[in-house]
């Protein structure tokens, strides 16, 4: 088996057929196999996937709910998986046609390998003119230490060997288990590829709640990410940056709430606010100051 593609799944019964029916459509001459890791669903996904056996090569579901989280999901598929690399994709985006043999070609020639982000094709386009990705360009390089990148977890391919290697993905991460995975691996020595040939169209959050969850979420993972890695010359931010930015942050929406007139403005406070108050919930709990 070449190439082992890991979906981490749970409750999207709304979804997971977009990126099924895309993955159905995908050729490469290499042996490949599907495997669907299911984080405790409880609406109807499964029965979804199910529908797709036959139209898959080697789909297979895998029990994945002993655990909540996608570094989880990632890492049970991972141990059943029988391909020598592996590429993991999300079950609410879609991979473009041609995606899989791009990752499987790029696979030959790196160990590690992350594809290109849209986000128009499955986003209301006033959140992804808003909401701009950097790797619809590049790898992520916002807030890493120097010399190191990331990519999206749904948007990278790996060797077998190099991720039993680093241990999979670190399950105590629930948000940025994915920079973490890509700072570890590279830091053993192998350097992350961009492969703008392969792309996989990501679904952005649109609603006001789901926004400022996902910032508290990279907000309060992201102390833990400072923590790790700060030794390797991370921006350090001191207790009179903090002060400031809280400051810069409740003056600035005082000043500018009057002339909120649009959801995508709600949407940018809301994530503002999520953002600094998840640094504030991880400054406590890892015990170290990222305000």
């Amino acid at each position: 088996m070449k190439l082992s593609v890991i979906i981490p799944c749970f409750n999207v019964a709304d979804t997971i057929a977009t990126q099924l029916e895309a993955l159905a459509n995908q050729r490469w001459s290499e042996p490949w196999e599907v495997i669907v890791s299911d984080n405790g669903s409880t609406d109807g996904s499964m029965e979804i996937v199910k529908k797709y056996e036959g139209r898959l090569p080697h789909l297979r579901l895998v029990d994945a709910s002993g655990r909540r989280g996608r570094g989880y999901a990632r890492n049970v598929a991972a141990k059943v998986a029988r391909g020598a690399s592996l590429a993991f994709c999300d079950a609410d985006d879609e991979v473009a046609p041609g995606w899989l043999a791009a990752m499987g070609e790029a696979l030959a020639k790196y160990d590690f390998v992350a594809c290109r982000i849209d986000v128009y094709k499955l986003s209301p386009l006033w959140i992804a003119k808003m909401r701009k990705h950097s790797q619809a360009l590049r790898l992520q390089t916002d807030g890493a230490p120097p010399s190191l990148s990331h990519a999206g977890g749904g948007t990278i391919a790996v060797k077998r060997w190099l991720h039993d290697e680093v241990g999979g993905f670190d399950e105590s991460f629930i948000r940025h288990q994915d920079t973490e995975y890509c700072w570890k691996i590279q830091l053993k020595g192998a350097k992350l590829h961009f492969v703008p040939e392969a792309v996989v169209h990501v679904r952005l959050r649109d609603t006001l709640m789901g926004n400022y969850r996902q910032a508290f979420g990279w907000g309060e993972y992201s102390v833990l990410l400072y923590k790790r890695y700060q030794h390797l010359g991370m921006l350090k931010r001191t207790w009179k940056d903090g002060i400031y930015s809280w400051m810069n942050l409740v003056l600035g929406f005082i000043k500018g709430a009057p002339k909120i007139r649009s959801k995508s403005d709600l949407i940018r406070w809301s994530w503002a606010f999520g953002e600094v108050l998840g640094r504030l919930k991880g400054s406590i709990r890892y015990r170290t100051f990222r305000i």
